[in-house]
């Protein structure tokens, strides 16, 4: 994708209600040693975060007493071949975030690995891989580090403690003068054997359930900036990933979707699609939202597109709603004027007497996900059951889609995991709609006579229009405020649809028709007297998570207005924060001076025509700071400099933290470039490839240096952090050299 990709996006209010709802229930029943490599059938959603979920995959956690969990066995996630080559398995999506270097860093280290040796793979729906804290199938939410960091030092360690054990006998030696390096037991008398000659003895022992982890003065691997694995093969165009898949005798199917979503087909006329070379078959099918469409299968992707092109559909929408972008703005503005839930509630008194006043509306639109790699699932139905080849962040969960859709058990299902080109959320939702999609052509296929597996493709075309958006937001502030900044009463409102509505999350995360999703980073760090009033219209445009949720627009409006009120009361924008920080929020006032002393802000003059502009935001445990350095050229804003100051505690691999900065704040920059928008006339989506979805090229990218603030403590997300701000810091700059502030993204300077 861009400099680096990434992910699914949990938000940060729903990560807190899963943990208090998991802390108040019993920890999932472990399976004993013997069995833990039987534990496919777990699918996605397991014991212990919510029972109901899990109970629907038909998992059963075993009742035999055991002291460690699927999700602590080594024999899992390490293979050690007798050239001493160490295959880690990792629990999670990747789809360019750099968790396939990063996991096994953490488990070669205390593995005392041999890093040139250490490869990696990626798992499945098998109960091993779930998160261990949330105890479902995910990538998302930024937390493979932060959930997996602790996890994957004690299945290294414990791996290391069985090949110590297995050395120990094989010598006839007290195992407490053995020693350990790169990939080496070594004995007190100098012998050496390698991990590969002990790996067959040492992986039958048992298993220890307590390990002694290292002390961080003693890291070789963690904090290193280290090459990825996967560097090599994408750099040089050798990288499979999931649309790469090829099976034996493997079809491809391409599916013509209504123009408006949750229409359905009135007519069809497939003569000529019939007609092409290599179509095997032309396939009525139910789709997402009770839409129908039409899949054209062929023995390879230009066939089938070809009859596609050539089919001749008649779709009826007149029971489905027609969107309009602009009779919807016209909605919400309209919902603004009227009572709704409130999510904070302060005196607004003070705002009538206020010596200085601020009333702004933000208008942010419909964004797609847009990943390099469009969406694709392989489907492999067999006499047993089915096997699923694709880039999931959420594998079981769409193992359990599938299974519904076949009309299997869970248990007959295998999900593996492919390498994904990006995603930002699109690869990880509980409808799994592409891989329902997927699902049911294939059961179409095979009762069509055609036993291959079959490869769904998304056409680029297909996931512009393919629906799961950013939602439209609109935010309409009224600010009362005195000449020193200090706020006296803040009347804020949120339109916006809710992203967990019908979701299985729905429940604990809409409170008092609240959606916390849309809310999250609102009033934070500040300590303001906010009321938030929050509006959740339904409209027919599915809406999703998309690459740091609700900060996407909830951090360009808190800190476009606080710069503002900075600059309306003549007061320096990095201290007026500090200010307002006071001694709460130290992470975030460490990531704001880190950023201000690497830029040279306040001491190093600007070329004419530049200037400063500065935000900070907390998403996912991490706060992510940015000073950058901006101009206005014929009429359109440009980024051209940018230092980020960073706090995600303790740093893995920087060069993985360094290139998540990058490419999120890329990302970031795409949301205020002209053309970035998504946008829907009578209920069809305008925009179709990345000629009208605008996204950025090389020419804009700026100059990005990153810098983190040093610290011990565990590790925090990276995946998503970088983007909030840099929108909001970009704003800012461009209000400073226009005097207009940025009340709209993609940014409107006319």
């Amino acid at each position: 994708m861009l400099p680096s990709t990434f992910q699914g996006e949990l938000p940060r209010a729903l990560q807190h209600l899963i943990e208090r709802e998991r802390a108040a229930d019993a920890p999932p029943a472990p399976l004993p040693r013997r069995h833990f490599l039987k534990v496919a059938g777990l699918g996605g959603l397991v014991l212990g975060t919510f029972p109901g979920l899990a109970a629907a995959q038909g998992a059963a956690a075993s009742t035999a007493p055991a002291a460690l969990k699927p999700t602590e066995q080594p024999l899992s996630f390490v293979r050690i071949a007798p050239d001493g080559e160490v295959t880690v398995t990792i629990n999670r999506l990747e789809f360019g975030q750099g968790v396939q270097t990063a996991l096994p860093m953490i488990l070669a280290e205390e593995l005392d690995a041999d890093w040139s040796l250490v490869r990696s793979r990626m798992g499945s729906n098998d109960g091993a891989y779930v998160d261990p804290r949330f105890g479902m199938h995910l990538t998302g939410g930024s937390n493979t580090i932060k959930h997996s960091y602790t996890q994957y030092r004690e299945l290294g360690a414990r791996a290391r403690a069985m090949l110590l054990s297995a050395a120990a006998t094989r010598w006839s030696v007290d195992v407490a003068t053995l020693r350990t390096q790169a990939g080496q037991v070594i004995a007190a008398d100098g012998r050496r054997l390698g991990y590969g000659e002990l790996a067959e003895a040492a992986m039958a022992l048992p298993v220890p359930t307590t390990v002694k982890l290292k002390e961080a003065k003693d890291f070789r691997l963690i904090g290193q900036p280290t090459t990825r694995i996967d560097a090599k093969a994408k750099s040089s165009g050798r990288q499979a990933f999931g649309i790469d898949m090829r099976l034996p005798g493997q079809l491809t199917a391409v599916v013509a979707h209504p123009p408006v979503f949750g229409a359905r087909l009135k007519s069809v006329d497939d003569g000529a699609a019939r007609a092409i070379k290599g179509v095997k078959a032309v396939l009525r099918v139910p789709l997402d939202r009770g839409a129908e469409g039409v899949a054209v299968v062929a023995d390879g992707y230009w066939p089938a597109k070809q009859g596609r092109e050539a089919l001749k559909l008649e779709w009826d929408t007149a029971a489905v709603e027609k969107v309009d972008s602009t009779r919807q703005l016209a909605q919400y503005r309209a919902l603004v004027k009227q009572e709704g839930p409130r999510h904070f509630e302060a005196d607004m008194a003070p705002l009538a007497k206020a010596p200085r006043r601020i009333e702004a509306e933000f208008v942010f639109p419909y964004l797609a996900h847009a990943p390099m790699e469009p969406l694709n699932c392989t489907v492999q139905l067999t006499d047993s059951g089915a096997e699923l080849h694709v880039g999931s962040q959420f594998p079981g969960v769409d193992g359990l889609a599938a299974a519904r859709v076949l009309g299997l058990k869970p248990e007959q299902v295998r999900v593996n995991v492919q390498m994904a080109g990006g995603g930002f959320g699109r690869r990880g939702l509980f409808s799994s709609d592409y891989v329902v999609e997927a699902c049911e052509v294939a059961k179409a296929a095979r009762t069509a006579g055609l036993s291959a597996p079959v490869r769904l493709v998304w056409r680029r075309e297909d996931d512009i229009q393919g629906g799961y958006y950013r939602p439209m937001h609109l935010h309409h502030a009224r600010i009362g405020f005195d000449d020193r900044g200090q706020v006296l009463a803040w009347d804020h409102v949120l339109v916006g649809q809710s992203i967990t509505e019908g979701s299985p999350f729905a429940g604990v995360m809409i409170k008092n028709g609240v959606d916390n999703t849309a809310v999250e980073g609102m009033r934070d760090p500040y300590d303001l007297p906010m009321r938030l009033t929050v509006h959740h219209p339904k409209l027919n445009v599915p809406v999703l998570w998309w690459r740091s949720v609700g900060s996407t627009h909830t951090a360009f409006v808190m800190e476009t207005l606080i710069d503002e009120i900075a600059r309306q009361t003549r007061q320096d924008p990095v201290a007026y924060r500090m200010k307002l920080f006071g001694d709460q929020h130290p992470r975030h006032r460490e990531a704001l001076q880190l950023a201000v002393d690497r830029s040279g802000y306040g001491k190093k003059r600007l070329p004419a025509g530049r200037a400063w502009g500065v935000a900070v935001h907390e998403s996912f445990e991490s706060v992510v700071a940015y000073v950058v350095e901006a101009s206005v050229k014929k009429g359109q804003a440009v980024l051209h400099r940018v230092t980020a100051g960073v706090h995600c505690n303790l740093v893995v691999n920087p060069r993985t933290v360094e290139a998540q900065v990058q490419g999120a704040a890329l990302m970031g920059l795409s949301m205020c470039l002209p053309g970035a928008a998504i946008t829907l006339k009578d209920g069809e989506v305008q925009q179709s490839n990345f000629g009208d979805f605008v996204v950025p090229r090389i020419t804009d990218m700026p100059e990005i240096a990153v810098h983190t603030v040093p610290s011990a403590d565990p590790p925090t997300g990276m995946g998503e952090p970088g983007l909030p701000a840099l929108a909001p810091a970009f704003a800012n700059a461009i209000a400073r050299l226009t005097g207009k502030p940025q009340r709209q993204l993609p940014f409107q300077l006319a």
